[in-house]
């Protein structure tokens, strides 16, 4: 089917199934439903003013071919829009625009740097990304906020030693600062203390929500960030208590739908995971959430429309900038398709990212692909930093099984579910049915 209709198709069936923005407005009692219905009226209204910034600034710009500072108020506009949308061509537009504000100054133009970071960061050109945020450090080294940012580009690119220092150097009080935050409770996650990570996240939700000067979409963010934190941890009460605090904030907002639509699924909830993913991928048509509507139909026994949305999320993912995307990856590996593509993919990316995410994909395509000691090899580096992250020790245990190493197997599954018992709507079921296998056959 051609995306465009599709995306059309899909709008429509929401619609009709009382999806997308209001699906849900109509069960709340008359004071939320106010509410709610006010929630969307500010977040309407706060479209509209950027809209008339961005035209205005545009013109601005266009009519002032030196005007660095108003270059950097149109590049942040655009970048704001690109994170509310998920355009990428405003996050190109916000990249180029950055540039041309510091092509006319480099000299107090810092936030232009920041911006054009940002938008790199958005595009995946990380290793862009930390030349700009070494830049920023090296001219103001006091700014926890650039430290932050460079220690984050240094996350994504697997350079943990780069990031300790980064965030090593970052103050006491640096936590406090909405910038500064996330990147810091990333940090904490990744060497393995979730209690601090989500600490942090509950610090900076409460602080976003004090903030009226906040752009909606931005405080939604903090919450869609604790409650992802949540759901890998296996706290899916947590988990859903801020992705519908973040909705009453930000009604409509694909990324928050779309999280609702994996604790569904995640619940068993395939109706619901249904439902959801419909009003999330109506707004932007999200590769993964495809993939989770695609196998909630497969769930409720209809192969026909699990087909059709698996079909659409490879075009979608044929839309992605570049020519790699994890999510789509790590479905075709759990489905058993396309699995030396992928390995290939993988194995090609950590020549340049080396990340626990890129070398836990690889590991996993390895083990898809039935070369045990090698997968074995990638995982063991996916797990040296500490990650306490229940897919990471799921895709360990099950390496080491066709390894031939039970008892790391009966380890790894076991700390798996420990860490989150609902971690995936299909992965746990599998290690609790291996690990019981492989307790019966130690008992023999």
């Amino acid at each position: 089917m051609h995306l465009r209709r599709w995306s059309i198709a899909l709008a429509a069936a929401a619609a009709v199934s009382g999806g997308g923005t209001w699906w849900n407005v109509r069960r709340l009692a008359a004071t939320e439903r106010l509410s709610v219905m006010q929630s969307a009226a500010a977040v309407v209204a706060e479209r509209e003013v950027r809209t008339a910034d961005v035209a205005f600034y545009e013109a601005r710009a266009a009519g002032d071919p030196e005007g660095a500072a108003d270059r950097t108020h149109l590049a942040a506009l655009y970048l704001q829009r690109a994170r509310e949308t998920s355009d990428e061509q405003d996050y190109l537009r916000a990249e180029q625009t950055a540039r041309a504000s510091l092509g006319l100054r480099t000299k107090r133009n810092d936030a232009a740097s920041v911006v054009l970071a940002s938008a790199l960061l958005a595009q995946h050109r990380f290793a862009e990304a930390r030349d700009v945020a070494r830049q920023l450090v090296a001219a103001e080294p006091s700014v926890d906020a650039y430290r932050a940012l460079f220690g984050e580009t240094c996350l994504e690119l697997g350079d943990y030693a780069g990031a300790r220092a980064a965030f090593d150097s970052i103050g006491r009080n640096g936590r406090r600062s909405l910038s500064v935050a996330p990147r810091l409770a990333r940090w904490a996650e990744i060497q393995g203390d979730t209690t601090h990570a989500r600490a942090i996240l509950r610090e900076a939700v409460k602080a976003a929500d004090q903030q009226p000067e906040l752009p909606r979409e931005q405080a939604a963010w903090f919450h869609l960030r604790l409650a992802d934190l949540y759901l890998r941890q296996g706290h899916d009460r947590g988990a859903e208590r801020e992705l519908r605090e973040g909705l009453a904030r930000q009604p409509g907002d694909h990324r928050l739908l779309a999280a609702m639509a994996r604790l569904a699924a995640v619940r068993a909830e395939w109706r619901d995971a249904i439902r959801y993913g419909d009003s999330a991928i109506a707004i932007v048509l999200d590769p993964a959430t495809l993939g989770v509507v695609s196998d909630a139909y497969a769930a409720t026994g209809d192969t026909a429309k699990a087909s059709e949305y698996a079909a659409a999320m490879k075009v979608a993912v044929g839309r992605q900038p570049g020519a790699y995307h994890r999510a789509w990856s790590l479905y075709l590996l759990d489905h058993g398709r396309s699995v030396p593509e992928v390995l290939a993919a993988a194995q090609a990316e950590l020549a340049g990212r080396r990340d626990i995410n890129g070398y836990d994909l690889a590991a996993w395509a390895l083990y898809k692909s039935g070369r045990f000691g090698e997968a074995r090899e990638a995982i063991a580096t996916a797990l040296a930093q500490g990650t306490q992250d229940a897919t990471l020790f799921y895709h360990a245990g099950m390496i080491a099984r066709a390894a031939g190493d039970p008892a790391a197997a009966r380890d790894y599954l076991q700390r798996a579910l420990t860490i989150a018992p609902t971690f995936d709507y299909a992965a746990p079921a599998i290690a609790r049915a291996v690990l019981d296998t492989l307790r019966r056959t130690a008992a023999d």
